[in-house]
């Protein structure tokens, strides 16, 4: 009995620390030093929720910058979505990442690939096909990757200045604002994030 009653107030004192204490410790220092971070680094305009910096949209309206493709439309859908069809099935299969995993031989690839680049050319006249970065006709691993390529948001000024009436130079100067370098100045490449360069432009054209 002795060696059970131990055993008994060691998993309870265990599971107090574990699984309040700590947590709420945890939770505590998160709030406070990274407030931003752990509430999911949420995107606020004209005081309403817009998005998260860590999660891309999709973009079409060609005023606005596109974003990398999404094989799970970044987890978006709509209330249509939820619905049932004629056999039964639901086409929102709830809360998902990831990609398709299709290899370069894949015919379903080969041409979802050649639609992004023939769409892609037609509302950029002035880009030549081997000009496309290859970040914008291919999906990420997670398929919410919120960021650009330097040279696929430059490759795109052209098209938005048309559409929006910004100047290229102006928006040149936006896309070097939110330009970020390598983490931690190693790992990864330049690269921009389209939300934020899109509410910029969005809040110019409110004006």
């Amino acid at each position: 009995m002795k060696m059970l009653q131990k055993a008994l107030r060691l998993s309870i004192t265990l599971m107090i620390i574990c699984g309040i204490i700590y947590p709420l410790f945890i939770t505590g220092v998160g709030q406070v030093l990274f407030a931003k971070q752990a509430n999911g680094s949420i995107i606020t305009s004209n005081g309403k929720v817009v998005g998260s910096e860590l999660i891309g949209q999709n973009f079409t309206d060609p005023r606005f910058f596109r974003g990398r493709v999404s094989s799970v439309n970044y987890n978006t859908y709509t209330q249509a979505d939820t619905k049932p069809d004629e056999s039964g099935k639901v086409a929102y299969s709830g809360v998902s990442s990831g990609s398709q995993n299709l290899g370069p031989s894949n015919k379903a690839l080969k041409e979802r690939v050649q639609k992004d680049i023939d769409d892609f050319l037609k509302t950029h006249p002035d880009v030549k096909k081997e000009d496309i970065p290859t970040d914008l006709l291919t999906s990420s691993g997670s398929g919410l990757d919120p960021d650009i390529s330097l040279k696929a948001a430059e490759i795109q000024i052209s098209a938005v200045s048309k559409g929006t009436g910004i100047s290229k130079k102006e928006l040149q100067k936006i896309v070097d604002k939110y330009t970020e370098g390598r983490s931690l100045g190693v790992f990864g490449e330049p690269r921009i994030n389209v939300l934020k360069v899109n509410l910029e432009i969005a809040s110019i054209l409110n004006k």
